[in-house]
């Protein structure tokens, strides 16, 4: 079997995993997808396009967000979806949300889900948002839904933190969260989803969740579970039992490494490196009971 992600194809070859890089254009990694299975599942995770935000770290996010399409239109396979882990906009104002609402027309793959960041909820305490977005999902847009056999649970954790502070999940979307989860088979792959991460990266600046432990308890009798986040705009993994937790570079600047700076926030990069910041996500299944394939692309990749 073979995963191909953006630029690179995996391969499980007698329980072991490897890859090589291949240009998306080239005829290897094009056959490699084409030839999948019906059971591959591929969608895209893109995260914090900050649409509206115009200061010095990037004062085109309109463009680099119209890059990121261009990618998702370029693969020789169209993903089943797009989640987008959000901060879609910067100042969560109705001109924004127009925005992104017309550049995503343009893209091939239609289905998109959504979770809050907190950029979207910053002026209306997410009404818009979850006018335009979350339609159909509980309390501050919490929902679920499967695909092919996967079961995918999209989180909100910016509802109520204080600037600066850790998400929170709260007592009625853990409720919700052992609901759902409470009827299936302990074999089902899970994805979760949200904007800022569920495992402590910095908590020093925010990066993390305070009750996420409580969230995980629900899901340690899963098998496999995938939890993607955005948030801190690079890419992160960290692996714990059952669980890969990663997070997504975002489309719009850089944020510094955890430490490294006096405070999170945009980082001003020469001109010409700033595509090698900013990417996306592609995710792979197989119905084989191995893990999701997780392979991350920046702007500057060679399409």
């Amino acid at each position: 079997m073979a995963w191909a992600g953006t630029g690179v194809l995996w391969t499980v070859s007698g329980g072991v995993l490897s890859s090589r890089v291949l240009a998306q254009t080239t005829g290897g990694a094009m056959d490699a997808m084409k030839g999948a299975k019906g059971g591959e599942l591929n969608f895209i995770q893109i995260s914090d396009s900050h649409i509206g935000f115009k200061k010095p770290a990037n004062q085109d996010v309109v463009g680099t967000f119209r890059e990121t399409i261009n990618r998702i239109n370029g693969l020789p396979v169209a993903p089943d979806f797009i989640l987008h882990t959000g901060d879609l906009t910067h100042l969560s104002e109705a001109g924004e949300f127009d925005t992104l609402e017309q550049m995503l027309k343009d893209c091939r793959t239609k289905q998109v889900f959504y979770v809050p960041g907190e950029h979207d909820i910053v002026s209306d305490n997410g009404a818009q948002y979850r006018e335009r977005f979350g339609k159909g999902s509980f309390g501050a847009g919490w929902h679920s839904f499967d695909q092919k056999g996967v079961h995918f649970i999209g989180l909100v954790n910016v509802a109520a933190i204080a600037e600066g502070g850790l998400g929170v999940l709260g007592a009625e979307q853990l409720d919700w969260l052992a609901r759902d989860v409470a009827p299936l088979s302990a074999e089902i792959p899970i994805v979760v989803y949200a904007h800022i991460p569920l495992w402590s990266v910095y908590p020093k600046w925010g990066w993390g969740t305070g009750d996420a432990e409580k969230a995980l308890t629900l899901l340690k009798r899963f098998g496999s579970v995938t939890v993607l986040n955005g948030h801190i705009h690079q890419a992160m993994q960290k692996v714990e039992g059952n669980v890969t937790f990663h997070t997504a570079r975002s489309t719009a600047f850089p944020q510094p490494e955890p430490g490294k700076a006096e405070k999170p926030g945009p980082m001003l990069v020469e001109g010409g490196r700033l595509r090698s910041f900013l990417g996306l996500t592609k995710v792979s299944y197989l119905e084989t009971g191995t893990p999701l394939a997780i392979v991350d692309s920046t702007l500057a990749d060679p399409s």
